[in-house]
């Protein structure tokens, strides 16, 4: 059972990565704590926000929208590679999700299909939203995989996860197709080259 790092350690695994931060308000303490616990945490999942321009973009992440209070990720990954950190605690960003996938990230074994929704996922994934329209077009620039592969082996290097650690939105909750325009199989495999 792995506890969540500080929000100081948190900054400093990224940091320490090479990860490129911006530190938006009083993040380390902008949470939805009070509507569930965070934590036990098992692994780290990746979105698309279908957002354009980065400053609406983190702004959105940071506050939510009426149906949905932010913050929506722990980090806004914009196209330049920047991460912008938002909140820290419990997020509105995974949402619920497969019991199965959620076994099978914690025994870091190949991921089922996901076919139900029925385990709170916000209490267990640290999550980044990641600059980009999401329709398979919108490109993807190198300096924003970069800092998304970076993120990703940061904090499964702090708690000595393995990249199947890392999971996509559309890999643990039905109906869901981000991140789109690549594989998680092959950021994967960034992820794993760069634990090496």
């Amino acid at each position: 059972m792995a506890s969540p790092m500080s929000a100081g350690r948190f900054l400093d695994i990224l940091r320490d990565e090479g990860v490129r931060v911006v530190e938006v308000g009083d993040w380390e303490h902008h949470n939805r704590n009070h509507k569930g616990p965070w934590g036990p945490v098992h692994g780290v999942m990746i979105h698309h926000t279908v957002t354009k321009g980065s400053a609406h973009t983190v702004a959105l992440c940071r506050d939510g929208r009426p149906d949905l209070p932010g913050p929506l990720c722990h980090g806004v990954i914009t196209k330049d590679g920047t991460v912008h950190l938002v909140g820290y605690g419990r997020a509105n960003h995974a949402g619920l999700g497969d019991d199965d996938v959620l076994r099978a990230v914690i025994g870091e074994k190949r991921l089922p299909h996901d076919n139900e929704a029925n385990t709170d996922g916000n209490r267990h994934f640290y999550g980044f939203e990641c600059e980009n329209l999401g329709d398979g077009e919108d490109p993807w620039p190198e300096a924003q995989l970069e800092a998304i592969e970076k993120v990703s082996a940061a904090i499964c290097r702090h708690y000595d996860w393995t990249e199947r650690s890392v999971i996509g939105h559309l890999e643990w909750q039905p109906g869901k197709v981000d991140p789109r325009g690549f594989t998680m199989a092959w950021l994967r495999e960034r992820i794993h080259e760069r634990l090496k």
